[in-house]
């Protein structure tokens, strides 16, 4: 049995271990895995050097997403042409028969996500893939949280219109794969 780094109470570990929670909010707002890790890299580092300035413990995870959204912004503000994302999108690559399907709705919902604007998608992120609670999205972005309702409204209404176009043109999957026996 392994030994545990730290003790798991310590708020270096607790922050060490919301590595996996970051990275799907950082993916899912930026879209590239590598650029993803870089900023939850940094978050890290940023939320272990200025623990002293956390002032609840049971805001942890609200002030890691505040250090990740200061990150994204400022790597947004260092590149210039931030819109072009389409070019950073997950490959298409086929898994087993029984998996090509999931596979392939989760490539599409990623395509389609990609696609939304960005306050859109951090929106999106923090309440749908990681369930935060309104009022910590709009602590975490530095938006009122009626902000937040219209964002994530309109970025749902925009998903889900998108998603329906990109289902209706695509054929049926067994047009597209043929089982040799």
């Amino acid at each position: 049995m392994k030994t545990p780094v730290c003790p798991p109470s310590s708020l270096d570990c607790r922050i060490a271990e919301s590595r996996g929670r970051l990275y799907r909010v950082a993916l899912a707002w930026c879209g590239d895995a590598m650029l993803a890790d870089d900023l939850v890299q940094e978050t890290l580092s940023a939320g272990i050097a200025k623990r002293s300035q956390l002032k609840d413990e049971k805001r942890l995870f609200a002030w890691l997403y505040s250090i990740l959204n200061n990150q994204w912004n400022a790597y947004l503000r260092k590149k210039k042409n931030h819109d072009v994302l389409d070019e950073q999108l997950p490959s298409h690559e086929a898994g087993p028969v029984e998996n090509a399907e999931q596979a392939d709705i989760v490539n599409q919902v990623r395509r389609v996500v990609a696609t939304l604007p960005v306050v859109e998608r951090q929106v999106l992120a923090l309440v749908d893939l990681d369930e935060m609670p309104y009022c910590d999205v709009a602590e975490v972005l530095e938006i009122p949280i009626g902000t937040v309702m219209s964002r994530l409204h309109r970025a749902r209404k925009r998903l889900l219109e998108k998603m329906e176009r990109a289902t209706a043109s695509v054929p049926a999957r067994k047009d597209r794969i043929r089982l040799v026996e």
